[in-house]
């Protein structure tokens, strides 16, 4: 499934991105899956619960991609 997202500013952090697209309910659940090594950015996986997350940047996690724009 891709989902779009649209970016206002210059950044999101990527637990306030995957809260913002209602792939998490919580930031804690967030925490969770960041810190299990269970989402990617770009391919690669992800560890920082605040990466900072920019337009063109693609976002990975149980199945869903989403595509800031």
């Amino acid at each position: 499934m891709l989902r779009s997202f649209k970016l206002e500013g210059e950044y999101i952090k990527l637990d306030q991105l995957l809260k913002s697209t209602d792939v998490v309910g919580s930031g804690g659940h967030a925490k969770i899956i960041i810190l299990n090594e269970e989402v990617k950015v770009n391919g690669e996986v992800v560890t920082q619960r605040g990466k900072k997350i920019r337009a063109g940047d693609l976002v990975e996690v149980e199945g869903i991609k989403i595509k800031v724009i």
